[in-house]
């Protein structure tokens, strides 16, 4: 590509999450961590789930994924509850913007996220595809 750049609206992103350390910020944070960090769907379906930290650690994971693929990390007023993982745990996860990240993702000509969540009793993992 002779050093030449190409700007585009599509992107990707991929985070892993220990488990064991995640536990350790749900269980020191608390309420107010989690209000910070997961919507109230988030909560309610993580909270139903037979093992919560596992389900949390997935959607942190998922999160910072579309930040990276979003290609804007914390920065321009994003915050972690400008993307929400909803999943019922029988269909494929989807990855919603709300608030500056959708504002972001509308500028930047992207019209779909393609998310997948995988984990182990250790780690957790999002993979986000942006278009």
């Amino acid at each position: 590509m002779n050093g030449e750049s190409v700007v585009s609206g599509a992107g990707i992103g991929m985070d892993l999450v220990a488990i064991a350390r995640f536990t350790q910020s749900l269980e020191h944070g608390g309420q107010a961590f989690l209000e910070r960090i997961f919507t109230a769907a988030e909560q309610l379906e993580c909270t139903s789930r037979p093992h919560p930290a596992q389900h949390y650690a997935a959607r942190f994971a998922a999160k910072e994924a579309g930040m990276k693929a979003l290609g804007c990390g914390w920065s321009g007023g994003v915050t972690f509850t400008d993307f929400e993982v909803v999943s019922d745990g029988s269909s494929v996860p989807k990855l919603l913007l709300h608030g500056k990240a959708l504002q972001l993702a509308v500028a930047l000509g992207i019209t779909e996220l393609a998310l997948s969540l995988s984990h182990t009793d250790a780690t957790a993992g999002a993979f986000v595809v942006a278009r």
